[in-house]
């Protein structure tokens, strides 16, 4: 390796250092302020059982562990801007300027659809699927804190990580995968894909529920759809 080559490497691993280094702290910083603000934060996530009261911790560490888990919670959301810009910034030299136009309109696309995932999920989810749990068989149930919270938490990100399939399949239209009408071509088999997802995905058996996410992602096929025509680019013959 020539001395340039090594220097160019060092520079790039002082640079990702950097870079890391802001990120972490956008998230000391955003957790900090999340902490401030948690007690609302979980006022807000215990709405669909009727608030905290409901709730009831057996062990001596529960609340605390529940505390931090939404504080951090809360810290990454609000780092997330930054951490994105700074990977951003330390990727951007690699590309190619058209390339860079795709990840303007990207970033704010993929945030939406993640966001847009985990209210459905707070405000059509969670109104039917926690009285049908709470109420299934003649059994009392007072949820624990950290059981509801991580159940709450966990649906929230995958059912928000489901809403970014038209962003994989942009880019996977982009670099000639798949195009729009292997899409329409192959719906049958979307269909039955979203079906399985929408059952692993959905906390009860029941099919109210399932259907409730099959119909977004189904929505969102039809999007992808568009996306893969707009990004598909034939290779020059």
């Amino acid at each position: 390796m020539s001395k340039d080559s090594a220097k160019s490497l060092l520079e790039h691993i002082e640079e990702l250092r950097q870079r890391l280094l802001r990120a972490l702290l956008a998230l000391v910083i955003g957790t900090i302020i999340s902490a401030i603000f948690a007690e609302r934060l979980l006022e807000w996530l215990t709405a669909p059982i009727g608030g905290l009261g409901n709730l009831k911790a057996i062990e001596v560490t529960e609340n605390v562990g529940v505390f931090m888990q939404v504080s951090l919670l809360g810290g990454v959301t609000l780092a997330m801007p930054v951490i994105l810009y700074q990977m951003w910034r330390f990727i951007a030299p690699a590309l190619y300027r058209h390339e860079r136009r795709y990840v303007y309109l990207l970033a704010p696309l993929a945030t939406l659809l993640f966001v847009s995932g985990v209210l459905f999920t707070y405000y059509v989810m969670l109104p039917t699927a926690v009285p049908f749990l709470m109420g299934f068989i003649s059994i009392p149930t007072t949820p624990r804190p950290a059981n509801y919270i991580s159940f709450v938490t966990n649906l929230m990100f995958w059912v928000g990580l489901s809403f970014e399939t038209p962003l994989v399949i942009f880019f996977l239209a982009r670099v000639r995968v798949v195009n729009h009408r292997q899409l329409i071509h192959h719906w049958r088999i979307a269909l039955l894909l979203i079906a399985v997802i929408a059952a692993v995905v959905t906390p009860t058996p029941d099919p109210i529920n399932m259907g409730l996410v099959m119909a977004p992602l189904i929505l969102l096929y039809g999007l992808s759809i568009i996306l893969a025509r707009i990004a598909y680019r034939p290779r020059p013959s």
